[in-house]
């Protein structure tokens, strides 16, 4: 509670700044947005290196970690609101994730607060896991349970806030525009002056002073009519992209929502005395794999065309969910029986062999992180 107390007044403190400097600090972003998002890469890179390295300095790196990714907040919402003030032609195409996320951040403001702290926690929960280890397995354990209770209580409210759908991770709009396309637009949000190589392609009317897009060569005119044809996903209501759930739907995404909470609970109380308990982790698992028949069954009975007539987001949040259930493999007792052995034998393979060895020893600085804390390996 401290540490976010910290952020919270770290947050106040920079939206305290006069508007001059925030108006400038967003100008710089907007307009060399691919440096800041090299920047931004080269630090979490950094931070994924560190690891095990120098476990005195973990929370040091941890820190700048979850600092690159609050800040990448701030930036994602400056280059959100570029996009925007771009003429409706110029705009990039949003996936059916960020057209639905941006529906409802823009409809409701209690969603776009609680969708905000939601990913604050999820930024800073191993920072968070890693002050509270210092007092011991207890301690770490309570900040996981009061940590994971938050976000399922988040998660609850914001399928309140959806009238029961069904949760996308992130709850935020991604950052999908290249930074790039954006440094090309001026302050009017009209294009660049044409290139020379494009002024014989490039008509420009008179009257506006806009240029109209060039064509497309003729070997290339069936790529570029697919790129501008629309699907049946584009011309839905954003919130229809995702179908309310009730009966055991609703049950069922309860149920996803609360495994974490009840997992860590169930190791807080098992894995403190015996690491290779394997109450816990049979609980998780059941829990979880019964919460996605269980949708998927309620989707069949339910849903006209069943399975197939999945919105594309549908089946992304599906496939997504069901590649999750190998994280399984990373946690509790299994890991501790067999994960563990497996990736010692090919590390020990790995050694003494030409940058083979360097990827070895990549995995053994992240097997302290899997093998000492709990959120490294959460998917939630």
């Amino acid at each position: 509670m401290e540490l976010y107390k910290h952020v919270s007044h770290t947050a106040q403190d920079a939206l305290a700044l006069p508007p001059k400097y925030l108006r400038m600090y967003g100008d710089f972003v907007t307009k060399n947005a691919s440096a800041v998002s090299q920047i931004e890469g080269a630090l979490r890179s950094l931070t994924y290196i560190l690891p095990g390295r120098f476990r005195d300095t973990e929370i040091a790196s941890e820190s700048l970690h979850s600092s690159v990714q609050l800040l990448s907040i701030y930036h994602d919402s400056l280059l959100a609101r570029a996009i925007q003030r771009l003429p409706a032609l110029q705009r990039p195409h949003p996936s059916p994730h960020t057209r639905y996320t941006r529906f409802w951040t823009q409809k409701s403001p209690a969603y776009r607060r609680l969708a905000t702290f939601l990913q604050v926690v999820q930024y800073t929960e191993l920072l968070c896991e890693m002050a509270a280890k210092r007092r011991g397995e207890k301690a770490r354990w309570k900040a996981v349970v009061i940590l994971e209770s938050i976000k399922a209580l988040c998660r609850l409210l914001l399928m309140r806030l959806t009238n029961s759908r069904p949760l996308l991770n992130p709850p935020l709009p991604e950052r999908e525009a290249d930074p790039s396309t954006l440094e090309e637009k001026d302050a009017s949000g009209l294009e660049s002056p044409p290139s020379e190589k494009s002024e014989d392609t490039q008509w420009t009317m008179p009257r506006t002073g806009l240029s109209l897009p060039t064509l497309p060569s003729s070997s290339d005119i069936s790529g570029y009519l697919l790129s501008k044809a629309l699907t049946a996903d584009d011309i839905k209501p954003p919130k229809a992209l995702l179908h309310r759930v009730n009966g055991m739907g609703e049950l069922a995404e309860v149920l996803y929502i609360l495994r974490p909470v009840i997992y860590a609970a169930a190791m807080h109380y098992w894995a403190t005395k015996n690491k290779k308990s394997w109450q816990p982790w049979v609980l998780g698992v059941t829990i979880e794999y019964g919460a996605r028949q269980l949708a998927k069954k309620d989707l069949q009975e339910r849903r006209a065309g069943g399975l197939r007539a999945l919105t594309a987001l549908e089946r992304d949040e599906l496939k997504r969910r069901g590649w999750s259930l190998g994280w399984w493999l990373m946690r509790g007792a299994f890991y501790e029986t067999f994960t563990k052995a497996w990736i010692h034998s090919v590390t020990n393979k790995l050694r003494n062999k030409p940058l083979l060895d360097m990827a070895g020893g990549i995995i053994e600085d992240y097997e302290f992180l899997w093998d000492q804390y709990y959120f490294p390996t959460a998917t939630m």
